[in-house]
């Protein structure tokens, strides 16, 4: 019985691993006869897995079922999942909280000693800090929006702007990206014949969703990219361009993702596209690169405060 157990676990691992594979490549791993290992699928059928048959190959894979049976995990997986709930614990999704520590608690209890101290250490040389609490963002609308986004259906949502003007809106949806301390959708508007960055926390899904369409190509090459350059510039009412006096190269490793967008123009300059809330932030930002810089698009407002800190600095040299 020990061995029957112990090949149908392993049975069920080789299963998890790989979409398909065949009833010959299944035995030999296993050292079990073609009928032996009939009889093992049948038990794990028996225990609840949805083990298909596949076609042209005679062999198996795993599908999905109308429950979720147990699933085995090796040392790195088991580590990843322990550290996924505990950040999703104290996450921006609205409710998951208390699922997350649920799960968390269960499989804490069954971790291996060697796991438990790995995660411990992990855990206990891991701060979070500096972070202002996200907004919250429901499971549903998550699900609901990303479903859209894999079926390719179109997507009309009531959505509340950052002036706090509402609306009802019809994309259709690319992606849905975690940014920072929020959840952005990237879509094409289909009213205003261009892409939009949504803030997933405020819009409410309306159904249902549909037609389906052909998904066009994003703007930048990937989605990641544009969004940056829309979080960077397009979304801010202090907008400026600069040109630093270094190449795009030198000082790339200084400029964070999500603070600008860099354009290479030679090899002794960059143009860097940034945008702020207020001249004071883009100044700091500017001044952060470390780089010597001229402004070339600016608000009047941006070149006072670099006056004023001119002047500070100045005056605290003087002084010392």
């Amino acid at each position: 019985m020990l061995e029957t157990s112990g090949r149908l676990l392993r049975l069920l691992s080789l299963l998890q691993t790989h979409d398909d594979r065949s009833g010959t490549e299944l035995a030999g791993r296993l050292g079990v006869s073609g009928r032996t290992l009939r009889r093992d699928v049948e038990r794990l059928r028996e225990l609840g897995y949805p083990v298909q048959a596949t076609r042209g190959t005679a062999g198996y894979r795993l599908g999905a079922g109308t429950t979720l049976p147990p699933l085995l995990l090796d040392d790195d997986e088991a580590v990843a999942v322990v550290v996924g709930l505990r950040t999703a614990a104290g996450g921006s999704v609205a409710g998951i909280e208390e699922s997350s520590l649920r799960a968390l608690t269960k499989l804490e209890q069954v971790l291996p000693a060697r796991l438990r101290y790995r995660v411990n250490t992990l855990h206990a040389a891991t701060v979070r800090a500096g972070e202002a609490p996200a907004p919250k963002v429901s499971p549903d609308v998550l699900m609901a929006v990303a479903e859209a986004c894999r079926r390719h259906e179109w997507l009309r949502f009531d959505y509340t702007d950052a002036r706090g003007k509402g609306g009802i809106r019809s994309v259709e949806p690319h992606s849905l990206v975690s940014f920072g301390r929020h959840w952005y959708l990237v879509a094409w508007d289909t009213d205003r014949a261009d892409w939009r960055t949504f803030r997933v926390d405020r819009l409410t899904p309306r159904t249902p969703t549909g037609p389906r369409f052909t998904p066009r190509e994003v703007p930048h090459g990937d989605v990641a990219t544009y969004l940056a350059h829309q979080l960077s510039t397009q979304a801010w009412p202090f907008r400026a361009t600069v040109t630093l006096h270094e190449s795009a190269a030198a000082v790339a490793d200084r400029v964070w993702p999500g603070m600008g967008v860099l354009e290479p123009v030679d090899d002794h300059s960059c143009l860097l596209h940034l945008g702020a809330d207020n001249p004071r932030d883009l100044a700091w930002m500017i001044t952060s690169v470390d780089a010597d810089f001229s402004l070339t698009e600016a608000p009047p407002e941006l070149a006072e405060t670099l006056r004023a800190q001119a002047v500070r600095c100045l005056t605290a040299v003087r002084e010392t």
